[in-house]
């Protein structure tokens, strides 16, 4: 069975974890890229704090190559029975063509919002590698634009705007990946 993978790919705050979940409450199973980071920082025994997340996330690209946490991702999704899986949190060109190696069938979909949202997004959110101030948020931003994730969102095959409510990202989100698996 060969398998069509839909990639999540944005911004630190932008709404790919509320893309995910809608797309999980659909039916689709989810692999989360970032747990990779945060299952290598745990090994390392380091608290995830946002600098901590950051460094070991550079590591990996700079000690494995820019497509490494991708490969990292492979093996799981194999291991999923269902013929559609979703890859949370693609942050490079290199990720996208190490999965389109493995899986051809690959769509790649930017979610997108301004940088002042998707701060108080990420300052409300709490989690422990959230900036929670400006400064620690532009500098986090600035470590995803180097590994390129803003090649990779400019690269997408499909992008959804999150301004606006809830609502309007569930049913978007949920057309679209209907709209995509069916292909």
């Amino acid at each position: 069975m060969e398998k069509k993978l839909i990639g999540i790919a944005g911004m630190p705050g932008a709404g790919k974890s509320l893309v995910a979940k809608y797309v999980k409450q659909a039916g689709y199973p989810i692999v989360v890229m970032g747990d990779v980071i945060r299952a290598k920082t745990r090994q390392r025994g380091l608290k995830p704090t946002p600098e901590t997340l950051g460094e070991v996330m550079l590591k990996i690209r700079r000690d494995e190559g820019s497509g490494a946490v991708a490969g990292h991702c492979i093996p799981k999704i194999r291991k999923i029975g269902s013929r559609v899986v979703v890859i949370d949190g693609v942050r490079s060109l290199e990720e996208v063509e190490e999965f389109k190696k493995e899986f051809p069938d690959f769509t790649l979909i930017a979610v997108h919002c301004s940088p002042r949202t998707r701060f108080k997004r990420l300052y409300m959110r709490e989690r422990s590698d959230d900036p929670t101030v400006w400064t620690e948020f532009l500098e986090r931003d600035l470590r995803e634009l180097k590994v390129g994730l803003g090649s990779a969102i400019a690269m997408a095959d499909h992008i959804i705007i999150n301004e606006g409510l809830k609502t309007q990202l569930e049913s978007t989100t949920q057309r679209l990946i209907r709209r995509i698996a069916q292909k």
